[in-house]
């Protein structure tokens, strides 16, 4: 066994600092193509390849949250937290057939800018840009902060602060000079390192528990010592923790399970999984980013059959730290809990960390190190180059009606800057907060159903109208917000600990199962409003529904008096253009502030005519397909859902 140390060896500090070099030299590379426009900046020029569109999509899901969080959860009640995965696959097949034809063909830049194409007004998409933005700070951020710190400060003897502002600003430094093509290749590189680091990792642990069945077999004996010494002694509350579920091995559980109920994995967890993959805009951004809806659709099947990895490469080593580390990882004492990770509540979150430390020979752990590093700024890259999207195409252009291409593309690098600041800023409150990932999951199920309710509703079924869907929005968030306030005022005792004294409603209601009651309340609500209110016309809706994608007829924006008045009032309040002379004599730093911002090129843009702009709208919103490639990724995506639904069943 390799002793476990805190002290980082030169041979994997080399590993680590190869892996800087490497991903920072392809981010400097990419982020010299498509600079100069905020297309490009933001959309990739929509030129991306369907393999770095698919490995991006991947590494923006795949963070260290995951890494930590599954072989958690995998230490702590085996497989059945895989169907979080699985569920994708099927998800990413519905954001490749059914949802990105619409958003190409309506032409949008972001998701909440959909919204104000279908609907009209801007209550709306304002909204949904607030509420983004909060949860990308609050949650996403936090749990990749969190989860990555954990690793680090398990690994190496580096302060906390010190390591999260390296890789905050790293992070920071990819999104804000190169935009989302340095993002999506700089994905595509950490993914290769990912996957490696984490096959070596996944065979080592198979090899030190004797294999598949012997990993089976021994994870249900994975007692600690506290609850072994115990079993027979009524006088000690904690003799009956830390023992495995009987369900670990199965995926599909009973409908009254604690952790994994069966209709909240079939019928809540869709739910929201269609909003996280089908109407996020870390998720789909990339999937626009694709050269056309070939090249998306393929990227979603890339995706899709990288998600049958977590599985094998999280979940089954987390259970495998169970068994070789069960005093531990498997903790059932609070006390005990509390000494090795300064939690009373379990420590199976450091399954994966203690696997790299205790297995994993000089070097390769570094790579490990560098997977966790990888997977953190991955993670964060796509969060900070999504969120100052949605902050300058959604929020600011309200704020600045006549802003022109170069003061966006300065607002949405400093945008990235601000959210640094308050992500540094939320550290403490991270390293306090306890469980997050059940958190986050519950946030989720609070919070996301009624905003999946309506964009299905929006791209399905033309007669919802604008009040329906703003009044839904509202009430559902005060449901979820009245849910999740109830929930966390109250305390879960630890295992063994009496004094549970949640209400029913609390206790007994799972979170995907109150998922399905808001997704509903939503629907009804969103539809009685619009069928009681006059409907959009048709005019407004073409490519803006699933039926009318293909739709060649002229749209009329449906808030053509604010478009009105836009233009009425262009004259008066339009900002003076900023005049930075040429740019071969400007002094040096004046280059090089241009060249961070990405406007060293602009007046080097051609312009076009009206007729031309007109071309290339069209052909940036074209959803052809040729027959061949068609039938190809059609065939690829049953086989796929095919695979999947035999793993689901094979493991049910």
């Amino acid at each position: 066994m390799v002793e476990a140390s805190n002290a980082l060896h030169w041979g994997d500090g080399l590993v680590i600092l190869a892996y800087f070099v490497i991903v920072i030299g392809v981010g400097i590379i990419s982020s010299c193509r498509n600079r100069g426009s905020v297309g490009g900046y933001f959309l990739a020029g929509r030129t991306m390849h369907w393999i770095p569109v698919g490995a991006s999509l991947f590494a923006s899901n795949i963070g260290s949250g995951h890494f930590v969080g599954l072989a958690g959860s995998g230490a702590a009640g085996g497989i059945g937290i895989a169907v979080f995965e699985l569920n994708a696959i099927f998800i990413l097949m519905i954001l490749g057939w059914l949802f990105v034809p619409v958003y190409i063909a309506a032409g949008v830049f972001t998701m909440p800018e959909y919204l104000r194409k279908r609907f009209g007004g801007q209550r709306i998409r304002i909204y949904l840009a607030v509420l983004a933005l909060l949860l990308y700070v609050f949650t996403k951020i936090s749990a990749d902060l969190y989860s990555g710190a954990l690793f680090i400060t398990q690994s190496v003897d580096i302060n906390l602060y010190i390591a999260v502002i390296i890789l905050l600003a790293v992070s920071a430094l990819f999104t804000i000079t190169g935009g989302l093509t340095a993002v999506i290749w700089t994905d595509f590189i950490q993914v290769i390192i990912m996957l490696i680091g984490a096959f070596i990792l996944m065979v080592m642990s198979f090899i030190r528990v004797g294999g598949y069945e012997a990993l089976v077999r021994k994870f249900f004996e994975a007692y600690p010592d506290t609850t072994i010494d115990n079993w027979d002694n009524d006088s000690y509350p904690y003799s009956k923790c830390g023992i495995p579920p009987a369900n670990s091995m199965h995926l599909m559980r009973s409908y009254d399970d604690g952790s994994l109920p069966w209709p909240g994995i079939i019928f809540g967890l869709t739910i929201s999984s269609v909003w996280y993959w089908c109407s996020d805009q870390v998720i789909v951004q990339r999937a626009l980013a694709a050269k056309n809806l070939s090249h998306a659709k393929a990227g979603t099947l890339l995706a899709g059959y990288l998600k049958f990895l977590p599985l094998w490469m999280i979940v089954f080593p987390g259970m495998a730290a169970r068994i070789l580390f069960p005093n531990e990882v498997a903790c059932g004492d609070p006390k005990k809990c509390l000494a090795v990770c300064g939690s009373e509540k379990g420590c199976t979150n450091v399954a994966y960390p203690k696997l790299v430390l205790e297995i994993m020979p000089v070097g390769l752990r570094g790579v490990m190190l560098a997977v966790m590093m990888s997977a953190l700024i991955s993670s964060l890259t796509s969060i900070f180059n999504s969120s100052s999207t949605i902050l300058t195409m959604d929020i600011w252009t309200r704020i600045r009606k006549n802003a022109s291409d170069i003061e966006l593309m300065i607002v949405g690098r400093l945008c990235i800057v601000v959210l640094v600041a308050i992500s540094v800023v939320w550290i403490p409150i991270v390293q306090n907060f306890g469980e997050l990932f059940h958190y986050i999951q519950a946030i989720t199920s609070f919070l996301a159903p009624p905003i999946c309710a309506v964009y299905v509703l929006a791209i399905f079924w033309k007669r919802i109208n604008e009040k329906g869907a703003f009044w839904g929005l509202m009430i559902g968030l005060v449901v979820g917000l009245a849910r999740f306030i109830w929930e966390y005022v109250y305390t879960v005792p630890p295992c063994g600990e009496p004094g549970d004294i949640r209400p029913s409603i609390i206790k007994d209601i799972h979170y995907l199962h109150f998922g399905i009651i808001l997704f509903a309340i939503v629907v009804i609500v969103t539809t009685v409003i619009s069928l009681l209110t006059p409907p959009i016309e048709d005019k407004h809706l073409y490519r803006l529904t699933f039926w009318s994608r293909f739709s060649t007829a002229p749209r009329e924006d449906i808030h053509k008096e604010v478009e009105a008045e836009l233009k009425k009032d262009e004259t008066k309040d339009k900002p003076q253009a900023l005049n930075f002379g040429k740019y071969e004599d400007l002094p040096w730093y004046k280059k090089a502030c241009m060249w961070i911002c990405g406007i060293e090129k602009m007046d080097e843009q051609p312009k076009l005519s009206e007729e031309e702009m007109k071309i290339l709208e069209m052909k940036q919103c074209s959803i052809h397909e040729e027959k061949w490639p068609r039938r190809i990724l059609s065939i690829n995506a049953i086989l796929l859902m095919t695979m999947a639904i035999f793993l689901w069943g094979f493991y049910a």
